[in-house]
């Protein structure tokens, strides 16, 4: 058997109308799953499921906006309509930027825990009763660097993000040994939303960037996806409770003491 096979395999991607939602659906189809994809623009998800169905696979678009809880138990409800049951859950769905402290307003916290903590647990907890029917059940959740590290100007959303990385771990203790829980910390990775970011700041930001990742280039929505599909796969069928990071490798001299060979 194929150990990074998804065939028969039911899964659940918010978010999944572009960026890394959108490659993650288009990666787990293609390694043999059904897709179930949520967005508030039902517009990108059913852009996305068609890109599926042409190419043979099958995907379900849902229209689902996350800050809604009464919104969520319709996407478990219609997967398991539509698919039978759900095997995976990709908690993808976030919302990047906060505003600088001064700023930052008790509502600001309350819309980022909502995306990124809240939601994600009441859709692990709406699936749950699916998920522990089926063998090797997996629930990924969508977290990022920021979650350890201490940038100015991003409060609401890391400490979001720092959240979901220890909901993840205690999660994988509170649903072991059925269903496993991991999830992915992906530092700086070339989406659309984070090109709109480039455009409206001075030139040189992305190359900036690069110059703090040790392979020296941006992520891409498949170094992503191949590792949410490895989380999701038997491959990884003793791991659970795992953050992993995709950062392209962390630069940690001030400066530069020696060329690039």
């Amino acid at each position: 058997m194929n150990p990074f096979t998804l065939e028969g395999k039911v899964a659940i991607i918010t978010g999944g109308g572009r960026g890394i939602g959108a490659g993650i659906a288009r990666v787990f189809s293609e390694a043999g799953a059904a897709v179930a994809l949520t967005a508030r623009t039902l517009s990108q998800v059913e852009e996305v499921a068609d890109e599926i169905r042409a190419a043979g696979g099958r995907a379900l678009p849902i229209q689902a906006d996350l800050y809604d809880n009464a919104q969520l138990p319709a996407v478990i409800d219609k997967t398991v309509a539509e698919f039978g049951g759900i095997d995976v859950l990709v908690n993808n769905a976030g919302a990047g930027g906060s505003p600088p402290f001064i700023d930052t307003r008790v509502e600001h916290m309350q819309a980022a825990f909502q995306l990124m903590v809240l939601a994600p647990f009441e859709l692990a907890r709406l699936a749950a009763p699916s998920m522990l029917e089926r063998p090797g059940a997996s629930i990924i959740n969508m977290t990022s660097v920021g979650h350890y590290r201490h940038s100015r100007g991003n409060l609401a959303h890391h400490t979001a993000k720092g959240a979901m990385a220890q909901f993840t771990r205690l999660l994988a203790a509170d649903l072991g040994p059925k269903i496993r829980v991991n999830a992915i910390a992906p530092a700086a990775v070339e989406t659309p939303g984070l090109r709109e970011v480039f455009d409206r700041h001075a030139p040189g930001m992305r190359e900036m960037i690069i110059q703090n990742m040790r392979l020296r280039r941006m992520g891409t929505t498949d170094d992503v996806a191949y590792a949410a599909l490895y989380l999701a796969s038997p491959a990884a069928s003793w791991i659970t409770g795992l953050v992993l990071d995709i950062d392209g490798g962390r630069v940690d001299e001030i400066e530069q003491k020696s060329p690039d060979l």
